[in-house]
């Protein structure tokens, strides 16, 4: 006997709410519009942040390249090895994102430049304004089309106050009804009912009954606005219904984190499951990344990779965390070493800090959660963090180079 993870009316819900956004065909198109350098420039000149992007650009051709590195000691590739992506969490908006480069800039001069990460990660909520405002499409244009990194990564948490409108339209679409609670000012929120531990809901892990619908519908909204294509997934229920919901929308991808406890391959065999149920016809799934979590050792990592590589499941990368800020996780972790048994093994692997490992200022996960005010306050102390997370992974990375290991940063590395 085999369950559907999906009933035919959770199908039809998923379905419906594509359909209200446009269809995958109109979704499609507007997020690739949405990412055109030119487009995006043309939008956030209008909303103000015209002299922000000016000064990226110019910010970016100061930059160090890592490919002056790999010449510097005559990097040749070792066939035999993994290759390695760089991956830095914590770029908190436009604010904090433009003063990251300027710090990237004046390391230019100094006997330790710093190299752009490939992968970016950011845990700021999809309020109305972070994403109407140019905000993040600020944010996304300095990441994506000036630093060129190859994915920058945003997060939906269910539990952001939204237009009670919004819900009344989402519950006609849908058919489906959502327990909120009354936010004041017009704004209603899913009543979260599992907040007894400090960040209970971190990622909006509660996804409890069909509000897996409003985790679409969030994602949804902002890629069509944004052009952002790559989102943190918070539970199964979300992770299945992404699956089944962007089979025909191939440019909207998911990143599972190790939140979600993927920390074993049980779990790991679940989500591979999940994605055979809904791939697509060239064997690729919305799911682009997953997180192997924290309590994992390289053994198992690795063999997670054999078993995605066994699966013919196509287009998904495995990450890490090398260091982690100091109330996410154990005190002093450090998978450094592990890091080097698993590229040193022949398995990719993206490497990625949550932490330079110094606990610095504004290096929490209390960061991740201040208001849109209190965070561009705190701009330059965030950055300044991101900027040191960025310098760990740049001399790690050299480190893996010396070892013949080839090691991914941004394009404008390059």
């Amino acid at each position: 006997m085999k369950f559907k993870l999906l009933s035919d009316a959770d199908i039809k819900a998923i379905d419906a709410l594509k359909a209200y956004h446009g269809g995958a065909t109109e979704i499609v198109r507007t997020i690739e519009e949405k990412r055109d350098y030119e487009t995006r420039k043309r939008i956030l000149a209008e909303k103000g942040y015209g002299k922000m992007i000016e000064e990226a650009e110019q910010l970016v051709r100061l930059f160090r390249k890592a490919g002056d590195f790999e010449k510097e000691i005559g990097f040749s590739h070792n066939t035999s090895m993994g290759t390695a992506t760089s991956q830095v969490s914590g770029f908190q908006g436009a604010k904090v994102t433009h003063h990251c480069m300027n710090r990237i800039a004046k390391s230019a001069s100094t006997d330790e430049p710093c190299f752009v990460p490939s992968e970016f990660i950011s845990v700021v909520a999809l309020t109305d304004h972070y994403v109407y405002s140019g905000d993040l499409m600020a944010t996304l244009t300095m990441a994506e089309n000036i630093m060129k990194a190859s994915k920058f990564c945003s997060t939906n948490l269910i539990g952001i106050p939204q237009p009670e409108s919004r819900f009344k339209e989402l519950e006609k679409v849908t058919g489906k009804t959502f327990v909120r609670t009354d936010a004041g000012d017009g704004q209603s929120c899913l009543t979260l009912k599992n907040q007894g531990t400090f960040f209970g809901n971190f990622g909006g892990i509660e996804v409890a009954n069909d509000n897996h619908l409003i985790y679409l519908d969030g994602i949804t909204r902002t890629a069509l606005e944004t052009g952002g294509d790559f989102y943190l997934n918070p539970s199964w229920s979300s992770i299945v219904a992404i699956c089944c919901y962007g089979r025909d929308i191939p440019n909207l991808h998911i990143k599972i984190s190790m939140l979600l406890s993927t920390q074993n391959l049980v779990q790991f065999r679940m989500l591979l499951n999940i994605m055979k149920e809904y791939l697509r016809d060239d064997m690729t799934s919305p799911l682009y990344e997953i997180n192997i979590g924290n309590g994992a050792t390289p053994e198992t990592f690795i063999q997670c990779a054999k078993e995605l590589k066994e699966s013919g499941i196509k287009g998904v990368s495995l990450a890490a965390h090398i260091r982690i800020n100091p109330d996410l996780g154990i005190e002093g972790f450090n998978w450094t070493e592990n890091m080097h048994t698993v590229l040193e093994s022949g398995t990719d692997m993206t490497f990625k800090y949550e932490s330079d490992g110094t606990a610095r200022e504004m290096d929490t996960m209390a960061t991740y959660f201040l208001s849109d005010e209190d965070r561009d306050a705190a701009a330059e102390k965030i950055g300044d963090v991101i900027f040191y997370k960025a310098l760990r992974a740049t001399k790690d990375g050299k480190e893996l180079m010396r070892k013949g290991i080839k090691t991914v940063f941004a394009e404008s590395s390059y």
